[in-house]
């Protein structure tokens, strides 16, 4: 690929295109090894709760729904179309990287929703639901289960606001 192209961005490859590609491929490669090892090694299923610190317990939930357990679909078809819907998704901002990526933190912010949603699809298709294990509590309040595909979602998703609120910033700041 030409440098002219490599920057401009192409519709699949663009300037940001290999390190995105990197983040991804790493968020997703951790996510699926540590529930590999959470699952089949350590054997979570098998212990129950356990607890590791007063406000966080490691235990196994397959969420066979979205966020919060919306939408939930108990069968496999209904898991293979949410993990259809997530690779949907992945690829719409694999497209947004290559041809619009403004920074490196954009692409890295995208790349871990990419990496992120393709780990919980992966469950879905092969354990009829997403592997969740760890459970954040407080004063008698438990909040969902999670794992670490959703770690990276929802620091992708702030990278991306922090990128909007510096980018208008900048703007602002610009005379006129």
């Amino acid at each position: 690929m030409s440098e002219t192209a490599q920057h401009s961005g192409s519709w699949l490859w663009g300037r940001w295109s290999g390190l995105a590609f990197a983040v991804a491929a790493a968020t997703f490669l951790i996510d699926q090894a540590h529930k590999y090892w959470m699952i089949y090694v350590y054997d979570i299923g098998s212990r129950g709760r356990v607890y590791v610190t007063p406000f966080l317990d490691l235990v196994f939930v397959k969420n066979t729904g979205i966020s919060y357990s919306m939408f939930d679909q108990d069968s496999q078809m209904g898991q293979n179309l949410l993990a259809a819907f997530a690779i949907l998704v992945a690829i719409a901002l694999w497209i947004w990287i290559a041809r619009s990526a403004s920074g490196r933190l954009m692409a890295i912010s995208l790349a871990l929703i990419i990496g992120g949603a393709l780990g919980n699809a992966l469950d879905r298709v092969l354990l009829g639901g997403v592997a969740d294990f760890f459970s954040a509590h407080a004063f008698g309040f438990y909040w969902y289960v999670f794992n670490i595909a959703d770690v990276a979602i929802v620091a992708g998703v702030l990278g991306l606001l922090y990128d909007s609120y510096k980018s208008s910033r900048n703007d602002a700041a610009k005379p006129l």
